[in-house]
């Protein structure tokens, strides 16, 4: 007997499908070789949303230690998502007055890209970082980095140790984490009385009205509303007190929270008008989560009709960044290097790579001054202003750029 899937948070039997993708390799496990190819492996990736809670997830199906521990992903190379981390750096040492008797501890620290801000800064700083390739560039940056996973142990270890924060940040990081009361019960433990925790996610409302479905991947185990969020924090001793709304990653929120029995800090404008928002677009029913999969199957539909018809006319595509929301919408789509010939990425981890499941050979940038491709499909579409600045050059032999999401278009 099969035992039921279950909810992350609430534990609520899991019925209701959001959208199944059908079987997918994980989106950031390159192929160094050929012959890796023969030893890939495919996992269910089928999202369903929780009648109790509303919360969003992908099953568990790969240990969060098989992903995470050896990372190609360096946040440090996109441009726009470093300047991020630097106004967040400046506005919250002087909206909580950060000094040097202050400790910033960040939770999936990265390379290091957002701590390096408070170092210059001299405030003291801490990342915890679970994957080991990824620390040690942070370490070379001068951002003091602990090598684990964060939870409920994790904090009480760093806690025996004297160490409170007064700022706690967690950017895209709630998302990608299977015991989710673990890792938010680790929170309270580590925070001082008077701290403020900072998450950062892409917004579960843009993924449904943008049709955003790249964004579902196994590393990705729940897609987050501020619905959700509160419930989650609320019952780990936590209050939401401010909400912003970002741009980033096609549309976030920026969530602040305390202890509930901080009294310093009172709810604000931007709290109620998103909570508003939500409520207005019905994420507190079934409704909201039911028509997502025709969309999708729209999306799909229209990008191989586009590739066909280019390939058909002879023309050639290559693709702008080896992301993991562009392999899952390869995947999906079924698209390899018989539609599009190679993809391009900054990050030197990818390069020399092949793009799981596609099997599309990843290369520097360069590599499309030298080829001149008809279209280049820009696959982190949230970096598509960012990517079609930096090659702009292409229109010199008529080149365009195509993105695909929320809905197929061609560039002028």
């Amino acid at each position: 007997m099969t035992t039921p899937l279950t909810c992350r948070f609430c534990h609520q039997e899991l019925t209701r499908t959001f959208v199944d993708l059908g079987a997918t390799p994980l989106a950031n496990s390159y192929l160094r070789e050929e012959r890796d190819i023969a030893a890939e492996k495919s996992y269910p990736l089928h999202a369903r949303v929780c009648v109790n809670c509303f919360l969003v997830q992908v099953e568990d199906v790969v240990p969060a230690e098989d992903i995470f521990s050896d990372y190609a992903y360096f946040s440090s190379f996109s441009s726009s998502w470093v300047e991020h981390a630097r106004r967040y750096a400046e506005k919250l040492t002087q909206q909580l007055g950060l000094g040097q008797n202050s400790l910033v501890i960040e939770i999936a620290s990265n390379d290091g890209y957002l701590l390096k801000h408070f170092v210059d800064k001299g405030i003291p700083v801490l990342g915890i970082e679970p994957a080991a390739n990824v620390a040690k560039a942070a370490d070379a940056v001068g951002v003091k980095t602990e090598v684990a996973f964060f939870g409920i142990e994790t904090a009480n270890r760093l806690a025996k140790n004297g160490l409170q924060a007064d700022l706690m940040a967690a950017n895209n990081v709630m998302a990608h984490v299977p015991d989710i009361n673990d890792f938010i019960g680790g929170i309270p433990i580590l925070l001082s009385e008077t701290g403020v925790f900072t998450i950062e996610f892409p917004h579960l409302l843009n993924l449904i009205e943008k049709v955003q479905f790249d964004t579902i991947y196994h590393e990705h185990y729940s897609y987050l509303s501020l619905l959700t969020v509160e419930k989650i924090l609320g019952a780990h001793g936590l209050k939401v007190f401010d909400v912003e709304e970002l741009p980033t990653h096609g549309g976030s929120l920026r969530v602040y929270a305390c202890h509930k029995e901080a009294q310093k800090y009172a709810e604000t404008a931007g709290l109620s008008a998103v909570r508003e928002k939500e409520s207005a677009a019905g994420l507190d029913t079934l409704a909201a989560y039911g028509n997502f999969t025709p969309r999708v199957e729209t999306v799909r539909d229209d990008l191989l009709a586009f590739l066909q018809n280019a390939k058909a006319g002879g023309k050639t595509v290559a693709g702008y960044g080896a992301a993991a929301k562009g392999n899952t919408l390869l995947n999906y789509c079924g698209v390899g290097p018989e539609l599009i010939e190679f993809v391009v990425d900054r990050n030197p981890e990818k390069q020399g790579t092949l793009l799981p499941g596609s099997h599309i050979p990843v290369f520097a940038p360069d590599k499309i001054w030298t080829e001149k491709p008809d279209y280049v499909l820009i696959l982190p579409w949230n970096l598509a202003e960012e990517i079609s600045t930096d090659m702009a050059a292409i229109r010199d032999w008529g080149g365009r750029f195509v993105i695909p999401i929320p809905e197929l278009e061609v560039l002028s």
